[in-house]
């Protein structure tokens, strides 16, 4: 398979999930990927930046933190 029709499927299949749980779960899971490939942003970072990101990495695990998607578009 090349790389357009790879992309173009893969555009399918997001376009095809209407669960936002599950899109949430794929786009997250795609930016650790993105971002652990070369690890140039997370080098960068400073000792607190670095605290600060893993603090609210946690705190996003606990759903009580969350703000659904309706609301945030409603602001």
């Amino acid at each position: 398979m090349d790389i357009f029709r790879l992309k173009k499927d893969f555009h399918k299949l997001i376009d095809d999930i209407n669960n936002e749980q599950l899109l949430l779960e794929f786009y997250s899971l795609i930016r650790k990927r993105i971002a652990s490939r070369d690890g140039k942003l997370w080098k960068s970072l400073t000792k607190e930046e670095l605290e600060e990101l893993n603090l609210a990495f946690e705190e996003s695990e606990n759903p009580d933190n969350l703000i659904r998607q309706e609301d945030i578009l409603r602001k």
